[in-house]
């Protein structure tokens, strides 16, 4: 396989390094002959961005800060100039004030509460209204999520609720988009070891429990991630929208360990 996505233009937005979810998504979608953009906010992350986005022929890459609409129509006024519609996009945005991602979620502040909401869940209804614009011929939203949306995970906090926030939106989406033929879908990895989920209180604990209790015995994979994604922004992913798609090894069927590690 070298062309499931030619042809086919798309915004990549949440890359921080090269061991990010969202760079692992650009890296099997490119691969596939998708061209893509990159959005960053500021200098630091673009800094990191630029690289990643050369090693796979791309130049284009915007500044964005999705709390901001006037950035936010810059950079889809700039995807309108260069390209004039686009295929796909991928939300991989979200953001807690790491001080309230340790200890109890009953401690969670009114303004972190707000602002992380606002910056991982609302962010993406945005995006999709933006971008829906310029998909005239149909297109693929994709954005990450995690099992703490509906089970409680120690210190993911308010984070978890501005996931199952999120899951809800991807389903309305998916039914407001559905007759232009924009599926809305959401990707559910396991703990990975990214900078976003070095943030969490405990991430390597939980990481390590996770691989040894999942049914296959491991966590996902960047590769494994990135062909999902191929699969829902492709011609093979037509008929699914409104999904959570999880690529956790199993562990999201658990009740409990498994029996030689309770």
């Amino acid at each position: 396989m070298a062309d499931l996505m030619k042809g086919k233009r798309g915004l990549v937005m949440g890359v921080a390094n090269e061991r990010s979810i969202a760079w692992g998504i650009a890296s099997a979608l490119a691969a596939e002959g998708a061209e893509l953009a990159f959005s960053y906010q500021g200098d630091a992350f673009g800094k990191r961005v630029e690289p990643l986005a050369a090693s796979v022929g791309s130049d284009f890459l915007v500044d964005v800060d999705v709390s901001d609409d006037a950035s936010l129509d810059a950079c889809f006024g700039a995807l309108k100039a260069r390209w004039g519609t686009m295929d796909f996009l991928i939300h991989a945005i979200a953001y807690s004030d790491k001080n309230e991602l340790t200890g109890r979620f009953i401690n969670t502040s009114r303004g972190n509460f707000s602002n992380s909401l606002a910056i991982s869940c609302f962010s993406f209804i945005d995006v999709s209204r933006r971008a829906s614009e310029l998909m005239p011929n149909g297109g693929s939203l994709i954005t990450l999520t995690y099992g703490g949306s509906n089970r409680v995970t120690p210190n993911y906090n308010v984070m978890g609720v501005a996931k199952a926030a999120l899951e809800s939106a991807t389903r309305y989406l998916a039914n407001d988009l559905g007759p232009q033929q924009i599926r809305v879908n959401a990707i559910s990895p396991g703990p990975m070891k990214t900078l976003a989920g070095a943030a969490i209180g405990g991430a390597r604990a939980t990481f390590r429990h996770t691989e040894a209790n999942a049914p296959m015995r491991a966590n996902a994979t960047l590769e494994a991630i990135g062909g999902t994604a191929v699969w829902l922004c492709s011609d093979w992913g037509n008929c699914t929208s409104g999904e959570v798609v999880h690529v956790d090894c199993g562990f999201h069927v658990l009740g409990m360990p498994q029996q030689e590690n309770l």
